[in-house]
C-alpha cells in the first residue's frame, strides 16, 4: 500500500472521513492498489453515512480482490442493516469460511440464522466463536437466547392472524385511488401506509397546510368503503398493537436536536437495529417513547439488546417511557 493510501487509512481511523475522501480524490492510484483504494473509499463513505455509495465501493474492492475479508464484512454489515438479508448472509458466510473465522461475521450471521428459525446453524456459529474466545460476552449471551428459542412455543393461529393484520397495516397509501393533491399532502406528512393513516386524526390532517375538506372527505370515503376510519388505530394510551409490534405517538420532551437524531447514530448492534426497524423506530425520540415491555415483546429482542439501548439513551440523558429519568436518584 502506498504512502498516500496509508495516510488515508490514518485519517479514517481518526474519524476524519471527509479529509480521507479528499485525499483519495487527489491520490495517484496504481493498478495494484485499486482494490485497497476502493475499500478505503467505502470506509470513508460509510463514515459520512453515504450507504449506497459505500456498498458500491466495497463491491468494487471485491471485484478486484475477491479475498478482501474486511471488505466482505463491511459489505455484509451494510447489506444486513438495510434489509438485504440474503446477500448479507452470503457475504457473512464467505467471511466465516476461512480460518481464522471473523468473530463479528459469525455473531451477525447467527442473528440472521435465528431470524429464519435456523437455530442449529445459529448455535453452530456462536459455538465456533466460543471455541476460540471462551469468554466472549456477546457470544455467550446470544447463545443463551438461541438455546431458549428451541423451547419457545408459538400460538400459530394467533401469529397467522397477527401477520395478516400487519400486512394490511403495511399497505402503501399509494395503492389507493386518491387524488394527486391528497397523495402529495400525505407524503409530506410522512404518512406512507394504511397503518400511518389509521393513526392520524381528522384534526391532524386539517391542520396541515394545503389539506382541505375535499381531501379529507375523499380519504374518509375511501376508508369507510373498507370498514375503517381515521384514528381507529389510536387506543386510549395513544398506542396500537399490530401483531407483535406496538406503535406509539411520541410524547417525549427534551432537546429537539437530540430527539430528532436517527437511531443509526446510536451505533447499536445489528440485532438491536433490526428489532428497532421492525418497530418502525427511526429517531431517538421515537425510541425514548417506548417502554421496556414494548421492546421485549418483539421477536428476538432480549435483555442484551434492552440493556444496550438503555445504556445508549442514558448517555444522552434519556430513558425509556416509564423508566426513571437518566440521572434520577
Amino acid at each position: 500500500m502506498t504512502t498516500q493510501l496509508e495516510r488515508v487509512a490514518e485519517l479514517i481511523n481518526a474519524g476524519n472521513y471527509e479529509d480521507a475522501e479528499k485525499q483519495l480524490s487527489s491520490a495517484k492510484i496504481g493498478p495494484d492498489d485499486r482494490a485497497e483504494a476502493a475499500f478505503l473509499r467505502g470506509r470513508a463513505l460509510e463514515g459520512t453515512h453515504h450507504w449506497a455509495e459505500a456498498i458500491e465501493a466495497y463491491e468494487g474492492c471485491l471485484a478486484g480482490d475477491p479475498e478482501h475479508h474486511e471488505a466482505m464484512f463491511r459489505l455484509a454489515y451494510l447489506l444486513d442493516l438495510h434489509g438485504a438479508d440474503e446477500r448479507a448472509i452470503e457475504m457473512y458466510e464467505r467471511c466465516a469460511a476461512d480460518p481464522p473465522a471473523h468473530v463479528n461475521a459469525l455473531i451477525n450471521l447467527s442473528i440472521l440464522y435465528e431470524d429464519r428459525g435456523k437455530f442449529d446453524d445459529a448455535e453452530d456459529c456462536l459455538r465456533r466463536v466460543l471455541a476460540s474466545h471462551p469468554n466472549h460476552p456477546r457470544a455467550r449471551l446470544f447463545l443463551a437466547d438461541v438455546e431458549s428459542s428451541f423451547t419457545m412455543v408459538y400460538d400459530e393461529d394467533h401469529q397467522l392472524a397477527a401477520d395478516e393484520r400487519t400486512a394490511v397495516m403495511d399497505i402503501p397509501v399509494s395503492d389507493f385511488e386518491l387524488s394527486v393533491r391528497s397523495r402529495n399532502c400525505l407524503k409530506q406528512m410522512n404518512i406512507h401506509t394504511l397503518g400511518d393513516l389509521l393513526r392520524t386524526t381528522e384534526a391532524q390532517l386539517l391542520a396541515y397546510k394545503n389539506f382541505g375538506e375535499t381531501s379529507l372527505n375523499e380519504i374518509k370515503t375511501m376508508l369507510t368503503a373498507k370498514g375503517m376510519r381515521l384514528g381507529q388505530a389510536l387506543g386510549d394510551g395513544n398506542e396500537v398493537t399490530v401483531g407483535r409490534h406496538v406503535s406509539a405517538v411520541p410524547t417525549v420532551t427534551g432537546d429537539p436536536t437530540i430527539l430528532s437524531k436517527p437511531v443509526a447514530e446510536l451505533e447499536l448492534s445489528v440485532r438491536s437495529r433490526k428489532c428497532l426497524q421492525r418497530l418502525g423506530i427511526g429517531t431517538v425520540g421515537e425510541l425514548a417513547s417506548r417502554s421496556e415491555g414494548e421492546l421485549l415483546s418483539i421477536k428476538n429482542f432480549g435483555q442484551t439488546s434492552l440493556s444496550e439501548i438503555k445504556r445508549r439513551l442514558k448517555d444522552m440523558g434519556l430513558s425509556l417511557r416509564g423508566a426513571p429519568a437518566a440521572g434520577a436518584s
